[in-house]
C-alpha cells in the first residue's frame, strides 16, 4: 500500500461520530425541532387523482374550523418564477412545476391546497374538510401502459462503440434477457419538514435538505432575491438517500405562506405523500444481449432500458453508467430512454442508477457464465477492464480483481458445487451468488474555514451537510490530523448557507470533496499563525516562518516549543483564521471504486421460507478516513440492497394510478429479523492519491450496487428458477418449481 502526504493520526481510524452525543440525548435539532415565536402550521391537502384538473374547492368548513389563518390554492397563491432547475448554476430542484401553479394534476398525492392554522391539529383538521372536484382523466399507471401510449423518449448518458449488433449475430454464446425493476421510495425515518420565517425580505428556512446551498440558489431565483437574502438551515438530518438533495414543492409553499401571513410556518410532509411528492427510484426495464467467442471473452454488450418519469419533469435512470466501463469490451451499446406516467417526478435514491442496473447487468453475467459452463467468479475475473474503455483513460486506481480474490477466500467460494439445488443442510437448500460492485468516483468545488482559537479550541465550518454517515466526525480527524489537537478540542458546524459554501451530500462525493479545503484552511490558519509567531512581537521573531513547524499545538523550532495559545493571547488576538477553496476533480483519469459481494441464501421449500444466510463484500474506495464509519456505509448499504432485493416495491394500481401500499405498515423494508446473521465487510485501503491529497474516494453508494444481482443468483443456485423481475418474494418461488435433487 502506498502512503499520502498525510501521516499517521486521526484519519484511517476509527473514532465515535463526535455528533453521537447530542443525536442520542435529543440535543440534535432536526427540521421540525425549529420553533420560531408566533409559529403557525401548514398541512396540505393532496389531489385523490392521479390525472385530470381540479374543478372546484368548497372551503366554507375549513375556513370555519377553529384556528384557521389561510387557505392556499391555485386561484390564492402568490405569483413566483420557475427556478432554471440547473445543476451547472447550482440551483437545481426536481419539480420544476411550482405548488399551485395551475388547476391540472398530474399524479395522485399532489398538493391541490395548503391550511394554514395556529397549530399542528387545527391545520390538519381543517384540511381535512376542504371538499374537491376533479374531472378525472384515465390515467398512465406503469411503464408497459406509458410506452403502448406514447412510447419512449431519448434520454442521456448513452453510449456506443465498435458494432455491438453485428457482433452479437453469428458468436459462439449470447443471451438475450430481460430485467424490470419496480418504483422504489426513500423512506427515510425522519420525514421532509420546512420551517420558513421572513423578516423583511430575507428569508430563513429551516429545512430537512442533503443541499443547503442549492436550496438557497433555488429559493432566491423562485422569489427574485439574492442569494445572500436566504438562508438555509440543516444541521441535522434524520438520513435522505438522494430524496432530499433537490427542493421539493412543500419548501415553496412554506416560504410563500409564511411571507402572505407575516409568521413563520412549519410543513412537515406526511408519511403517504413521501410517497408521491418526495420523488422515487423510477420503474425500469432492462434489455441485456451478451455475446462471447468460443475462450468466453465478451464480444458484444447491450444494454438498453426503459425508466419512467413524469408528465412535468424528465428524469432519466442511468441504468447502463456502470456497463459501460466494468468490463472489457469492443463492442458495446448502452442506450436510456424515458416513459411518461400518472407518478411524481422520480429522483436519485442511493446508487441512482447504478442499483438498478447493476442488478440487471450482474445477473446477465451470471447467466452468461451458467450459458457458457463457466464458473461465474472465473467469468468475471477474466472480463474485468483493466482500463475505462468507455473515456479511453486508465483507472486512478483499480483492485477489483484482489477484492473479488479476498472476498471469494473470505466467504468460501471455492466449496461451492455449481449444480443447482445440490448443496443442503437439513431441510435448506443452499445457495451461492456473487456480483460485481462499481460506483464513479466525485468530488466538486468546495470552500471551507478554520479558526484556531484563543482558547486552546479549532473551529471549523463549511456548508455541506451531515446526513447522518459521519462528516462531522471526518472533519475533525483531519483538523485534528494537522494540529495535533484531540477531537474533542474541535468544533464543527455544518449545514448553514451563512458558512463557506459547500457541495451537495450525496453521490458519494462529500468526503472527497469537503476533506482538501478543510486540510487547506487548516493550513492557511497555521500560516497566518506563524505569521505572529516570527512578527516583531513574536516568540520567534528573528526565524524564517516557513522553518516553524507546528504538530501538537505547537510551533517548534531548534527545540524551542511555543503553545501556539500563547502566541495568540501574546498578542491580543482571538484566533488564526483559514479560508480554502479547492476545485472539482480533473478528467486525467477514470475516477471509480470497485468491490464485489458474495451471498448464501437458504430455501427451505416445506415451509416456503427464503433468508440470507450470509454476506460478505470487500470494497475498494480508495484511503479509508473513518473505518468505524466507513465500515457502517457498507452494511446500511448490504442491508438497503437486501429490500431491493427482497421486499421493497411500491405498487399502483393499474386502474387509476393510485399508490396502494404508501405507508410503513405495508410498504416493507428490512427489520432487523432480516439482517444475515453474519455480514463481514473487507475495506482494501489503497490510497487514490491521483484523486485527492488523501487519497480517498466515497463509500456511501457503492454498497447497494450488485447486491440485488447477488441475491438473485444465489437464489438461481438455490433453486434454479432465474428471477428477472425484483423483489424476490417467495411466491416466485413457489410457482413452476423446477426440479432440484431430493436431500
Amino acid at each position: 500500500m502506498s502512503d499520502s502526504i498525510i501521516g499517521a493520526g486521526p484519519i484511517g481510524s476509527g473514532p465515535r461520530r463526535i455528533d453521537g452525543q447530542r443525536k442520542v440525548t435529543g440535543a440534535a435539532p432536526y427540521a421540525a425541532d425549529h420553533h420560531p415565536d408566533n409559529m403557525a402550521y401548514g398541512y396540505g391537502v393532496f389531489s385523490t387523482i392521479a390525472r385530470g384538473t381540479v374543478t372546484g374547492l368548497d372551503l366554507d368548513a375549513a375556513r370555519q374550523s377553529p384556528g384557521v389563518i389561510d387557505i392556499f390554492h391555485h386561484d390564492h397563491f402568490p405569483e413566483l418564477h420557475r427556478s432554471p432547475a440547473s445543476f451547472a448554476q447550482g440551483n437545481k430542484v426536481e419539480e420544476t412545476r411550482l405548488p399551485f401553479e395551475d388547476n391540472h394534476i398530474y399524479y395522485e398525492g399532489q398538493f391541490v391546497a395548503l391550511v394554514v392554522a395556529d397549530t399542528f391539529e387545527n391545520a390538519r383538521a381543517a384540511a381535512r374538510k376542504v371538499s374537491v372536484s376533479y374531472k378525472s382523466s384515465d390515467a398512465i399507471a406503469n411503464l408497459d401502459q406509458g410506452v403502448k401510449a406514447h412510447g419512449t423518449t431519448s434520454g442521456s448518458g448513452n453510449h456506443e462503440r465498435g458494432d455491438a449488433a453485428g457482433n452479437f449475430d453469428g458468436a459462439a454464446h449470447s443471451i438475450d434477457v430481460t430485467y424490470t425493476t419496480p418504483v422504489e421510495t426513500h423512506n427515510p425515518m425522519e420525514m421532509h419538514a420546512s420551517v420558513a420565517s421572513w423578516e423583511g425580505d430575507r428569508l430563513t428556512i429551516f429545512e430537512s435538505s442533503q443541499g443547503v446551498v442549492v436550496q438557497r440558489n433555488a429559493l432566491a431565483k423562485i422569489f427574485g432575491l439574492p442569494p445572500s437574502h436566504v438562508r438555509v438551515e440543516s444541521p441535522f438530518i434524520g438520513s435522505g438517500f438522494g430524496s432530499k438533495l433537490w427542493m421539493w414543492p412543500h419548501a415553496v409553499a412554506a416560504s410563500a405562506a409564511a411571507r402572505e401571513i407575516g409568521r413563520p410556518v412549519q410543513l412537515v410532509v406526511p408519511r403517504p405523500q413521501m410517497f408521491t411528492t418526495t420523488g422515487h427510484r423510477p420503474e425500469t426495464r432492462q434489455r441485456l444481449r451478451l455475446a462471447t467467442d468460443e475462450s468466453g471473452r465478451l464480444v458484444s454488450l447491450r444494454h438498453e432500458s426503459i425508466n419512467t418519469t413524469s408528465f412535468t419533469d424528465q428524469y432519466v435512470e442511468t441504468c447502463g453508467s456502470v456497463t459501460k466501463s466494468l468490463y472489457s469490451c469492443p463492442n458495446l451499446l448502452v442506450s436510456h430512454e424515458t416513459t411518461q406516467v400518472n407518478r411524481g417526478t422520480p429522483t436519485s435514491m442511493r446508487a441512482p442508477g447504478a442499483a438498478p442496473g447493476l442488478f440487471a447487468l450482474e445477473s446477465a453475467i451470471d447467466e452468461m457464465a451458467h450459458e457458457i459452463g463457466v464458473d461465474p467468479l472465473e467469468f468475471r475475473m477474466n472480463n474485468y477492464a483493466d482500463r475505462d474503455e468507455s473515456l479511453d483513460l486508465d483507472f486512478s486506481s483499480n483492485h477489483i480483481r484482489e477484492a473479488t480474490e479476498k472476498a471469494a477466500e473470505k466467504f468460501g467460494w471455492q466449496d461451492r458445487n455449481p449444480e443447482v439445488g445440490s448443496m443442503r443442510e437439513g431441510h435448506e437448500i443452499i445457495g451461492y451468488g456473487m456480483a460485481a460492485c462499481n460506483w464513479e468516483a466525485l468530488k466538486r468545488e468546495c470552500e471551507a474555514r478554520v479558526s484556531l482559537r484563543a482558547d486552546g479550541t479549532a473551529f471549523v465550518t463549511c456548508a455541506t451537510q451531515d446526513i447522518g454517515t459521519g462528516t462531522y466526525t471526518i472533519i475533525a480527524q483531519t483538523v485534528s490530523e494537522l494540529t495535533g489537537l484531540p477531537l474533542e478540542k474541535v468544533t464543527v458546524r455544518l449545514g448553514d448557507t451563512s458558512y463557506p459554501a459547500g457541495p451537495v451530500s450525496g453521490g458519494s462525493w462529500a468526503t472527497a470533496t469537503t476533506l482538501p479545503a478543510i486540510a487547506a484552511a487548516t493550513r492557511e490558519a497555521i500560516k497566518e499563525l506563524k505569521g505572529y509567531a516570527t512578527s516583531e512581537k513574536g516568540d520567534f521573531k528573528d526565524v524564517d516562518s516557513d522553518s516553524l513547524t507546528f504538530e501538537n499545538g505547537q510551533l517548534t523550532h531548534d527545540g524551542q516549543r511555543v503553545d501556539y495559545v500563547d502566541v495568540l493571547k501574546g498578542q491580543r488576538l482571538a484566533s488564526a483564521d483559514g479560508h480554502a477553496h479547492t476545485k472539482g476533480a480533473d478528467d486525467k483519469y477514470s475516477y471509480r471504486s470497485f468491490g464485489a459481494h458474495f451471498v448464501e441464501v437458504r430455501w427451505d421449500p416445506g415451509i416456503s421460507n427464503l433468508r440470507v444466510a450470509r454476506v460478505v463484500s470487500a470494497i475498494d474506495v480508495g484511503r479509508v478516513i473513518n473505518s468505524m464509519t466507513a465500515r457502517n456505509q457498507v452494511e446500511g448499504a448490504i442491508v438497503m440492497g437486501l429490500g431491493m432485493a427482497h421486499f421493497e416495491a411500491t405498487e399502483y394500481d393499474a386502474r387509476n394510478g393510485r399508490p396502494v401500499n404508501n405507508n410503513y405498515a405495508e410498504y416493507v423494508v428490512p427489520v432487523h429479523a432480516d439482517q444475515p446473521p453474519e455480514v463481514e465487510v473487507i475495506l482494501l485501503d489503497y490510497p487514490d492519491l491521483a484523486f485527492n491529497e488523501f487519497g480517498a474516494r466515497g463509500i456511501g453508494e457503492i454498497g447497494i450496487t450488485g447486491m440485488a444481482a447477488a441475491v438473485a443468483n444465489a437464489v438461481h443456485h438455490a433453486t434454479g428458477k432465474r428471477i428477472r423481475d425484483l423483489p424476490i418474494f417467495k411466491e416466485k418461488l413457489m410457482e413452476n418449481v423446477p426440479d432440484v435433487p431430493s436431500a
